[in-house]
């Protein structure tokens, strides 16, 4: 008999239908199993109820050729109202279930190696023990198939039979203490010193930025720190236990939760290994998302993945997921006894095994014939793997990690400029590799060491069972894959399209962004009322706040003067520099108490006189452009700096409004060398926009904001339009990140950092 005819009028409920198993197998159910109906349990996504998300999967594809002219169903609503009960529900709070099942197959759960502890036993664990309720409630001998894992025989070596795992963890006790590790990592997360450990890090970063700016960072660090802990405890909880993840882990111990249920329920247990993609349905290759090989098989063909620590002759279980959706539809047919679990491998390595050094092989072959291509540097070169063990190659990754750690504080503390931003950029991308490879070597190592072998003799029994048509339809025996022809010419050439066909995308992107390098955004007139803030020193103009007291103060010196100026200036530079990377503030108002005793009216003189040629020639003719176009277009333009008034004197006639520091003066118009008002920098400047905006009914999110460094952050962050001038390393990736605006806003090639204004007066700066 076939299993089309064994499974005639059964409603099979399958939970995880939107997930790769459980779409193949709803797709081989509609296709091959015409008198089987399905209900499907399926959690609302945000607006979308479960009806919805029914809706959208059978719009995929693969679904199409079921339903339309020529097949009994007009259209996927009539196919979903013949076939197809949806029932809207989540494993965390299973709705009750239809009284008429008469299989339930169990896709759903949390695949991730490396879940956080306690979502792992909700899903894992917890979850299929409410299902498993659910089902008894339905007062019916239900057939219950439970999708499990091979791997959950944990850390062990050789044959694997196909039977319970022997082990003496006590799934309630475990689960309890990991449902109960979240309060416990949050609790931690929150205490004194591990705040301040956080704090100071931020601090560290964005100290200049400001305070406020700082706290975000500080809250983002213990909630990525809580995540991480949460991770790392599933992990070594699991392997202090035998078991390589807390996924195997927590797979391990829903199995005993299922096998305690088999007293009651007939239960199959199904353990496939490492699910692929598919050998023939629904068609060559088909595959949903990445899987466990897909990130390394790109990484390889992308050059990125210069070993692996792997044994050449170790076995990789890999199995195409149509092979494990024939076994399970096979499964589904058979009538198991009660308090007897019947227990399937899903596995190649027994009778057709792939090691690492056939599947490097068959990988390295394809991409040898369809490389990727670089562009301009031409195919990717594919890294040799010589296989050194798996502790050469972590001391490879650590001597890696040791490297870039060094060379990215070395990046930091260099001068800004256009190859500083290139090198800053190649170590980001240095920085995702090497993460790449930790994240991946960490997940796969014990896989990938592991010498295991899983019996299928019951796989194979199912198999030789089949009848007729049913061996092709339902395949499952692996010793017919044929390795190399399915990595060389179905796996690789799936799993690579979708990064062709992006590659494509991007070179295209990255071209138009080449050709508009350094060539700013038409800015459109708006009714609303919208500003342009830009920063001065570093922004519009190449200069510092030192060069420019400099310029102040060097015209009325003689030689000896000028030479004993500057020569106390390179003194305290390295305490002024330590001290603008601490706070901006502190750092200006040491700088400008050197003002004291000068006559506020005589320093306008000097930059009227002496300085504004000077200033107007360090200023960048692209800066000029967009400041005019900001006007033409009707947005008021306004200069934030922390530089004096006075030095902002030749620059008025661009802007419409002007803050600068403020020197304040005594009743004979002296300097005091204190400011009238504490200077503009970092949060202050954002807080200042805020409140002009409010006063004057701005748009701030169709405003722009122009600034070259990493204190200016929060000013950057307030507007709709940022744009990051010619940035320090900090900003370039802040920048990066958020996918603002760069550009470079170069200083006229008559100008130089070396040139000082030299005209002197004779009556100097009053005291």
């Amino acid at each position: 008999m076939s299993l089309a005819d064994k499974l005639k009028d059964k409603k099979v409920l399958v939970t995880g239908v939107t997930g790769f198993v459980g779409e193949a197998l709803l797709h081989r159910i509609i296709g091959d199993l015409p008198g089987t109906t399905v209900a499907a349990i399926i959690r609302p996504k945000g607006s979308l109820t479960g009806v919805d998300r029914m809706a959208q999967l059978l719009k995929k594809d693969i679904f199409k050729p079921f339903y339309g002219e020529g097949t009994p169903y007009a259209d996927a609503e009539a196919l979903t109202a013949a076939r197809i009960q949806v029932v809207e529900g989540d494993l965390s709070d299973v709705p009750e279930l239809p009284k008429d099942l008469d299989i339930v197959v169990h896709c759903a759960g949390d695949v991730s190696f490396d879940p956080p502890i306690h979502e792992a036993f909700t899903t894992n664990v917890l979850g299929t023990k409410s299902l498993l309720e659910r089902i008894v409630e339905t007062q019916k001998p239900v057939h219950y198939v439970h999708i499990s894992t091979a791997y959950t025989a944990g850390r062990r070596r050789g044959a694997i039979p196909e039977a319970p795992v022997e082990h003496f963890v006590d799934w309630r006790t475990e689960a309890e203490a990991g449902m109960a590790m979240k309060a416990r990592v949050e609790e931690q997360s929150r205490s004194a010193p591990m705040l301040a450990k956080f704090r100071k890090e931020s601090e560290k970063l964005h100290r200049r930025a400001g305070h406020l700016t700082a706290a975000a960072d500080t809250e983002r660090r213990r909630i990525e720190w809580v995540a991480k802990r949460l991770v790392e405890t599933g992990t070594e909880r699991a392997r202090s236990l035998g078991w390589t993840d807390c996924y195997t882990f927590t797979k391990a111990l829903g199995e005993r939760v299922v096998e305690e249920f088999s007293k009651t329920l007939p239960t199959s247990i199904v353990r496939p290994a490492i699910i692929e993609s598919a050998v023939q349905s629904p068609h060559p290759g088909w595959i949903e998302g990445f899987k466990m090989a897909e990130p390394l098989i790109l990484a390889y063909g992308r050059g990125e993945l210069p070993e692996f620590p792997a044994s050449p002759d170790s076995v990789i279980e890999i199995i195409p997921v149509d092979h494990v959706v024939g076994a399970i539809c096979a499964v589904m047919a058979t009538e198991p006894e009660l308090s007897k679990p019947e227990y399937y491998h899903i596995g190649s390595g027994a009778r057709n095994p792939l090691t690492f050094e056939q599947l490097y092989a068959g990988v390295r072959a394809y991409f040898s014939k369809h490389p990727f291509d670089l562009g301009e540097r031409g195919a990717v070169r594919l890294p040799v793997w010589k296989f050194p063990g798996g502790d050469s190659v972590e001391t490879m990754l650590r001597y890696g990690e040791k490297a870039h750690k060094i060379a990215d504080a070395v990046i930091t503390r260099v001068p800004r400029g256009e190859r500083t931003r290139k090198y800053a950029r190649e170590l980001d991308v240095q920085k995702r590799r090497l993460d790449f490879l930790r994240r991946y070597m960490d997940l796969y190592s014990e896989y990938a060491q592991a010498e295991l072998q899983f019996v299928d003799d019951n796989v194979l029994a199912l198999h030789n069972a089949l009848e007729g048509d049913d061996k092709e339809k339902f395949a499952c025996d692996t010793a017919v894959v044929d390795w190399q022809h399915y990595l060389q010419e179905v796996h690789c050439p799936s799993v690579t399209d979708s990064m062709r066909r992006l590659d494509v995308v991007r070179k295209k992107r990255n071209k138009a962004l080449a050709a508009s390098a350094g060539v700013l955004k038409k800015v459109e007139p708006s009714e609303a009322k919208v500003i342009a803030a830009f920063d001065m020193d570093g922004t519009l103009l190449s200069s510092n706040v030192i060069e420019t007291y400099l310029w102040m103060r060097l015209p009325e010196l003689d030689g000896p003067q000028r030479a004993g100026e500057i020569g106390a200036m390179l003194r305290k530079l390295p305490k002024l520099i330590a001290a603008e990377r601490k706070d901006r503030g502190t750092f200006l108002r040491t700088i400008y108490r050197r003002y004291a005793g000068a006559d506020l009216e005589e320093l306008n003189q000097i930059v009227d006189e002496i300085l504004a040629e000077h200033v107007l020639e360090r200023l960048s003719g692209a800066a000029v452009r967009r400041i005019r176009e900001h006007r033409a277009a009707g947005h008021k333009t306004i200069l934030i700096t922390g530089a004096v008034r006075p030095l902002t004197r030749p620059l008025e006639p661009l802007f419409d409004e002007i803050v600068a520091a403020e020197l304040a003066v005594d009743d004979r118009g002296r300097c005091t060398g204190f400011l009238s008002g504490p200077p503009l920098v970092g949060e202050s400047r954002a807080a200042w926009i805020k409140h002009h905006a409010r006063q004057e009914n701005v748009d701030l999110s169709k405003s722009f904001a122009y600034a070259d460094s990493h204190s200016d952050l929060p000013m950057l962050s307030t507007v709709g339009n940022p744009v990051a001038v010619s940035p320090d390393v900090s900003l370039f990736r802040a920048a990066r990140a958020a996918r603002w605006q760069i550009v470079d806003w170069k200083t006229p090639s008559t100008s130089s950092r070396l040139e000082l204004p030299g005209v002197q007066r004779s009556g100097g700066l009053a005291r």
